[in-house]
């Protein structure tokens, strides 16, 4: 299998107060291509800055980051930046959604950014997480589970290689939670786009194939899940 995603003693280091904070210690894994990872950890382990190395938002004090074979370090801003328009989608716990869009223009951008026409594809994706007749509707006509599945559509539009998702089900309750859990793990299977996601949700965590759990800035476990995630997994 392809290795879509690695990180090689990856580091990132704030100065603070006169002293330096390490927030990631010499992470090292690899992704395989359409895989299903979840990254799990207490607040203030690293989380969410990994997340941000491994997308190329953030470039690490040390290491390295490879995304589809290109050394992420070694590229200009403007290439990162055309490297995640075109290979990489994203998931918020807050939608991001643009308030003077409506859902379907919302879910354009990514292929409009490509000077592609995305609205038969944006239909498509609207309907698949079951918002076809929400189209004409602006993001403050939508409820939080609905401007999530807007979200999530938009992720998926232009078929990038990697989703990364950052508490994609936070603002949700348990209803739009399990449904929006649902529909990643069908796009996942579907459209074989590799998922990473960095979660609290119990439930989230136990429908990827890999849990990588940090704890204090480094790497303390790195399984597969064969079984409903216990909640031992996040203390």
């Amino acid at each position: 299998m392809k290795t879509i995603l690695r990180c090689d003693a990856l580091s990132k280091s704030y100065v603070s107060g006169g002293r330096e904070l390490r927030v990631l210690d010499a992470i090292t894994f690899a992704i395989e291509d359409g895989g299903h990872v979840a990254i799990l950890g207490p607040s203030g382990s690293g989380k969410t800055t990994l997340l941000g190395l491994l997308a190329g938002l953030d470039a690490p004090t040390e290491g390295q980051v490879e995304l589809d074979g290109q050394d992420l370090g070694r590229l200009p801003e403007d290439d990162r930046a055309r490297l995640r328009r075109d290979k990489i989608g994203f998931v918020f716990q807050s939608f991001h959604l643009l308030p003077t869009l409506t859902a379907r223009e919302n879910v354009e951008v990514p292929l409009e950014l490509r000077g592609q026409n995305g609205r038969a594809r944006a239909m498509e994706l609207l309907d698949r997480v079951g918002l076809g007749d929400r189209g004409h509707h602006y993001p403050a006509q939508l409820s939080g589970g609905e401007q999530q599945r807007v979200a999530l559509a938009r992720a998926f539009v232009h078929r990038p290689m990697v989703l990364f998702a950052d508490e994609p089900t936070g603002n949700l309750d348990a209803q739009n939670g399990q449904r929006v859990i649902d529909l990643m793990a069908e796009l996942n299977r579907e459209e074989g786009t590799t998922l990473v996601l960095v979660t609290h949700d119990l439930e989230l965590a136990g429908r990827a194939r890999r849990v990588i759990r940090l704890a204090h800035g480094k790497l303390v476990e790195d399984s597969a899940v064969s079984a409903p995630l216990a909640a031992a997994a996040v203390r």
